[in-house]
């Protein structure tokens, strides 16, 4: 009960209350705020730590800057929910507001796509290698959809593309990347579109910023071939993943394309069968088989395996 009163306290003030929608509708800076509610900062900075303590809204650091999202879990997360739909839609301070926040991500959504055309034709590219992205994407999301998922973690999450199509085979997803101008891209992205069960972070792959067993399902979609330490990558994402739950990894089978490693970055030629195999073993994880798309000159594959449940583990042991 004294959680409960404590989070209608924080929340019982009309300037808390439009932060609380706002921040339903995007992730959002102080300076983002500051710049919709026309207030100083320091003034907004308290009402967000009384709402952040409050269990209210979410708090996430990503290098200098600070997003606040209005919170999904937890015991205050289906008050807040209830407070923001309680709100008029035709409220003139809720409209105000919201109209300043569309006019704040049509300029983000400038930057991002600034930024993507600085890269689009590197990745262009890249793409020519192997088969096309909708094709992979089908088979991703077909494989996916065969069991419920309430949480979706992406890692390396990049533009924020896996994210987009699978937001409606999932109850939550979360992206995590290390690059800031890829968040701000895939934020962008996912605010456009009105994805509002999408969140992205800063994270690294080897250092995930998550609990222990906390996602249904896992996807890392062209990333491996990126890592120092693929196979630390894949232990890192079986410490996230629930008993049952599965993991999707997206990379290429091994080939020979020089080319990539020494124009594109890449620090593997894609990966042996067999290898990802031990590796998904040696994390604990039961694979669960391989789909292979053939492009020209490479095909990608579409490793799966599952968490063992509990009981299975102990019966192993």
């Amino acid at each position: 009960m004294d959680n409960l009163l404590s989070a209608m306290k924080a929340a019982a003030d009309p300037t808390r209350l439009r932060l609380l929608v706002l921040c339903a509708h995007a992730d959002l800076t102080v300076s983002d705020l500051v710049h919709i509610l026309g207030q100083s900062q320091p003034r907004l900075s308290r009402h967000l730590k009384l709402l952040t303590e409050a269990g209210l809204l979410d708090r996430n650091r990503e290098g200098s800057w600070v997003y606040f999202r209005l919170t999904h879990e937890g015991a205050s997360a289906a008050l807040a929910q209830t407070l923001v739909d309680a709100l008029p839609e035709d409220d003139p301070t809720v409209l105000r507001d919201l109209a300043r926040l569309e006019a704040l991500m049509s300029e983000r959504a400038r930057r991002a796509e600034d930024y993507f055309r600085k890269v689009a034709e590197q990745w262009d590219e890249l793409r020519a290698f192997y088969v096309h992205d909708d094709e992979v994407e089908q088979q991703l999301s077909a494989l996916i959809g065969e069991e419920k998922v309430t949480d979706l973690l992406d890692i390396g999450t990049g533009t924020g593309r896996i994210l987009e199509i699978l937001a409606d085979k999932v109850e939550r997803a979360v992206g995590i990347d290390l690059s800031p101008d890829m968040l701000l891209l895939a934020r962008s992205k996912l605010e456009r579109a009105r994805l509002r069960n999408c969140v992205v972070r800063k994270g690294d792959m080897h250092h995930l910023p998550l609990g222990e067993r906390s996602f249904d399902a896992i996807t890392i979609h062209q990333v491996l071939h990126y890592a120092e330490r693929p196979a630390a990558a894949i232990q890192e994402a079986a410490r996230v993943l629930r008993p049952g739950g599965r993991l999707f990894i997206v990379d290429f089978q091994a080939h020979g394309l020089d080319i990539l490693r020494s124009e594109h970055e890449h620090r593997w030629l894609g990966f042996e069968e067999e290898k990802m195999a031990d590796w998904l073993k040696s994390a604990g994880l039961r694979p669960e088989g391989c789909r292979r798309l053939k492009g020209d000159p490479l095909t990608i594959c579409i490793w799966t395996a599952r968490q063992p449940q509990l009981r299975d583990r102990s019966r192993a042991a």
